[in-house]
């Protein structure tokens, strides 16, 4: 068992169990949330959707039924749903999990929905349609690069957290700015997180494995939910009006090629292969970047009970960014 904190530390604590996709997050952190206890919060854009089980990989309902889970299958398909959105939610979570004298524990792949929490959210400020379309005709004119060059010279310290193919965060940095005149980093600065408050005790971790045994275990799961049924699930949910984003999430726009005729099903999940190594890329750079994380490199062939056991003794010891030197 994890060594008891004091109650007000222990009443306040949160933990995030954060990684790339496939590195065994959801293993790791339900064993975890075992011996707390603990609940576990969905940090994943795709779990939120009701008819969406096989490609965004659900908990199986057997372990949801052992270890509780919250927000997943909030919405569905043909509803907008956004990180503020999310971030509204997750906090009932915390409170309505801490009401039963339990642990917060956060599980998933999306750094953007972690920030939120961590970080909060700037109000709207620089919301205007009409500057909004202008750059996305300029981006479809000038090409992307042009914008995101525009957007290193204006914000540079945004445009180091803005993946250089983000169309829709470089457009929207660069419309806060055209609108208010201040940089959007300046006003992230004033949101209102958990972190700054002071009062959570919160740990992150970030799960991770050998790059090569990690594109592996991409590949198998990619090759599991085809054979599971990936190809009929995506064609009853393009039966909806699916929303924006709900019809980016991975898996959907890969196999609507298909049912489209525009490939065969073998290139289709050998795309679905390609996009999520390259989204796997992309979710290890968000991490990196998160300074108050720790770093757990988990071992090919550690069992889960091992890398918990780890996870056990980090939490018993202050964060490196905590401790007095």
């Amino acid at each position: 068992m994890v060594k008891r904190p004091t109650s007000n530390v222990e009443r306040n604590q949160i933990i995030f169990i954060v990684g790339p996709t496939a590195v065994g997050k959801t293993a790791v952190a339900c064993e975890l949330a075992r011996r707390l206890p603990g609940e576990i919060i969905s940090c994943d854009a795709m779990q939120v959707y009701k008819e969406i089980h096989i490609a965004s990989d659900k908990p199986s309902e057997e372990l949801r039924k052992s270890v509780p889970h919250h927000l997943i299958d909030v919405v569905s398909v043909e509803e907008e749903f956004n990180v503020a959105r999310y971030r509204a939610l997750a906090l009932e979570a915390i409170e309505d999990i801490r009401q039963r004298g339990r642990v917060p524990v956060f599980c998933g792949g999306s750094g953007l929905y972690m920030s939120a929490i961590l970080d909060g959210l700037f109000e709207g400020g620089g919301a205007d349609v009409e500057v909004r379309e202008r750059l996305t005709q300029e981006a479809q004119e000038k090409g992307l690069p042009e914008l995101y060059g525009r957007l290193k010279r204006l914000d540079p310290a945004a445009s180091e957290k803005i993946n250089p193919n983000d169309l829709m965060r470089i457009i929207r940095a660069l419309e806060v700015f055209e609108v208010t005149g201040i940089p959007m980093s300046a006003m992230q600065l004033k949101r209102d997180g958990l972190w700054g408050a002071g009062a959570e005790d919160i740990r992150i971790f970030v799960l991770n494995r050998e790059r090569a045994e990690l594109y592996r275990r991409v590949e198998a799961r990619v090759k599991e939910m085809f054979d599971c049924g990936l190809v009929d699930e995506v064609r009853a949910v393009l039966t909806k009006n699916v929303a924006l984003a709900a019809g980016r999430l991975i898996g959907i726009p890969e196999v609507r090629g298909f049912l489209g005729g525009g490939y065969d099903l073998a290139e289709a999940q050998e795309l679905m292969k390609l996009n999520t190594r390259h989204y796997v890329k992309r979710q290890l750079t968000w991490f990196r970047k998160e300074k108050r994380a720790q770093w757990v490199e988990i071992s090919e062939g550690e069992t889960t009970a091992a890398v918990v056991g780890r996870l056990v003794e980090l939490l018993n010891q202050l964060p490196p960014s905590r401790q007095v030197l």
